[in-house]
Order: C-alpha cells, then sequence, then structure tokens
C-alpha cells in the first residue's frame, strides 16, 4: 500500500512538473518568466524568427516597432525578473539610422495590433495588469489588425489553454 502510494505521488509530481515545463507562465510575479521577457534574445528577432509565439505592436496591421512574448505578463510597467527591482516592458530598438514608429516606448498603453503563432495556445491582452478587465484574445496562428478593446489601452497578457 504504501509503495503504491508513492508511485502515484512521483506521478502526479512529474506530471505536474511536465505541466509547468509546456504551458507558458500565467502566473503573477514569475521571476523566471519576466526574466525571459525582459532578456531573452527572442524577444527582439524578427517575429517570425522568434521562439516567443505572441508579437505585439507600435503600430496597426502590425506594423512599426514590436515586441515578441514568450510568457505570460502580469503588468507591461513592472516586470519583476528577483533582482528586487520591477522593469518596464519596451518595444525593441528598431531601425538603426531610422528608428521605426514606438522603438524602445513602453509597451503599456502603447500597443494597437498582436498576432498569435502560438499552435496551441489563445493569446489574450488585457486593458487592465492582472489579467483583468476587457481583452483582446487572439487564436492559435490568429493576429488582430487593431485592437478593438485593448487599442492603446493594455496592461496585461495572458495564455490561455
Amino acid at each position: 500500500m504504501r509503495r503504491s502510494i508513492v508511485v502515484v505521488a512521483g506521478a502526479a509530481s512529474a506530471a505536474l512538473m511536465l505541466s509547468l515545463a509546456v504551458a507558458p507562465s500565467a502566473l503573477a510575479g514569475d521571476p523566471a518568466a519576466d526574466n525571459y521577457n525582459l532578456t531573452s534574445m527572442e524577444a527582439c528577432k524578427d517575429p517570425h524568427a522568434s521562439k516567443f509565439k505572441f508579437h505585439i505592436f507600435y503600430n496597426s496591421g502590425q506594423g512599426g516597432a514590436y515586441r515578441n512574448i514568450g510568457y505570460s505578463v502580469y503588468d507591461f510597467d513592472a516586470l519583476r525578473p528577483g533582482d528586487g527591482h520591477a522593469y518596464p516592458l519596451k518595444f525593441c530598438p528598431v531601425g538603426v539610422s531610422s528608428p521605426w514608429p514606438g522603438s524602445n516606448q513602453k509597451v503599456k498603453n502603447n500597443a494597437a495590433s498582436g498576432e498569435n503563432e502560438h499552435y496551441k495556445y489563445t493569446a489574450r491582452v488585457y486593458f487592465n495588469s492582472g489579467y483583468k478587465g476587457v481583452y483582446d484574445a487572439m487564436a492559435p496562428y490568429q493576429h488582430i489588425d487593431r485592437f478593438r478593446n485593448v487599442y492603446n489601452e493594455n496592461a496585461s497578457f495572458a495564455w490561455v489553454a
């Protein structure tokens, strides 16, 4: 009896760890996820070459500066990578001699469109921090040319199964 309980508990732990490794994080204040979203080389790669599968854009029609996001973001203005400080998520500084519109601007309340290239998860951009308020949702492989509910009024992002 005792051995079967240990086996079941071990299997449950393994399943939990696997789900955490596969599903993008939606936890508030997840330092590892915030760190990846802030510092990963994937964040500013060409959107279609990035391993981060959500792309948020400064202009309508997937135009202007962009930011690739790999993990849920509780508050675009306060990512906490675990060093005791909070940092805003910013659009990538794109365009060397002539910066694209929105380059290096904060994402919070400045995004106009988005694209979800994830094969499995729906992407949601929320009006308020903490995944609250109205939102615009993009199913897998969908884009929105101009956010209807959160146009230039966006504060958080989450992956939803």
